[in-house]
Parts: structure tokens; sequence; C-alpha cells
């Protein structure tokens, strides 16, 4: 009798943990950006790393389909006399494959970017604009806690190659 309850509780306990838990969910992720610029006609080639974050809401009204905002910083890539300070708010449509407790997840959407690209006593460039902006991750999830590693490319006008790669946790309440 006791394992026949045993087994009952760890069923269902498995099978809340698995379920996609739809609804609003806010998060933060953190991780390494890369930001790259090659002006062969000027000779300004930068291409460095940096500390990333960006801050998470969405809302996913079916299990396979969501619709997430963030703020991403790109903090600032120096390298000799060039700097690049780089930021946006996104907006992606999110397609999820629920496979047990974990998402597989592709995104596509937009930047609404900021960007200052400084060089040493030649001032600086400031740009903004909104660009494509793609996506692919793999999300645990656990109840309404889920946990994310992803990587994103950002289209970025006066730079030629914005991406990030961050870890991250998102709630997901009602």
């Amino acid at each position: 009798m006791r394992k026949a309850i045993l087994a009952t509780g760890l069923l269902l306990a498995s099978t809340a943990s698995m379920a996609a838990d739809n609804g609003i969910y806010l998060g933060a992720s953190l991780g390494q950006a890369n930001v790259e610029l090659d002006r062969n006609v000027t000779g300004l080639d930068l291409d460095g790393d940096d500390t990333g974050f960006k801050f998470i809401a969405g809302i996913r009204p079916l299990d396979w389909f969501g619709i997430e905002a963030s703020y991403v910083n790109f903090g600032e890539v120096k390298q000799g006399p060039l700097s690049v300070e780089s930021d946006g708010i996104t907006g992606f449509g999110v397609f999820f494959v629920p496979v047990g407790p974990v998402d597989l997840f592709a995104k596509g959407g937009v930047i609404s970017f900021n960007t200052d690209v400084k060089a040493r006593n030649f001032g600086t460039i400031r740009d903004d604009g909104t660009e494509f902006a793609y996506g692919v991750g793999v999300q645990f999830r656990l109840l309404s806690l889920g946990v994310r590693a992803e990587y994103e490319v950002f289209d970025i006008d006066n730079v030629d190659e914005a991406n990030m790669l961050s870890i991250g946790v998102t709630y997901t309440f009602l």
C-alpha cells in the first residue's frame, strides 16, 4: 500500500512539473555580450566581449507560443581607441517545443536600440533605430520557476555583429 501511495505521489509531482506553466512571466538573465565592429575603409576595428544583462517580461498563452519583451544591455566593449556601448528594448514571438520539463525554443522579433561608438580624439557617433533580432534556447521548468540558457543575435546599425549568450531565470504567475 505504501508503495502505491508513493508511486501515485511521484507520478502527480512529475506531471505537475512537466506541464507548461502558461501565464505572465518575469525574469532576468546575465551573460556574455559580444560586439564586433569592422570598418575596413576607415581602419576602425573592434571585436570584444563584456558582461551583458537583460530583464524579461512575457506572456505564454499557449504551450507552444509566447510573446516576450526585454530590456537588454550589452555593456561597454573597449579595444584600443574605440569603445562601443549599446542597449535596447526587444519584442519577440517565441515558439516553444515542450519535451517533458524542458522547453526548446526559438524566437524572432525586433530590437529598438541605442548605440554609442566612441573613438578617442574623434568623438562619438550616436545611432538608434529598430532592427531584426532572433535567438534560440533551452529552458528547464519546475512548476512556476524556469531556468534558461539562450543565444541571441541582434542586427544593430553601426555594429557589424552583436550577440549575447546568457543564463537566466523566469517566474510565471497568473
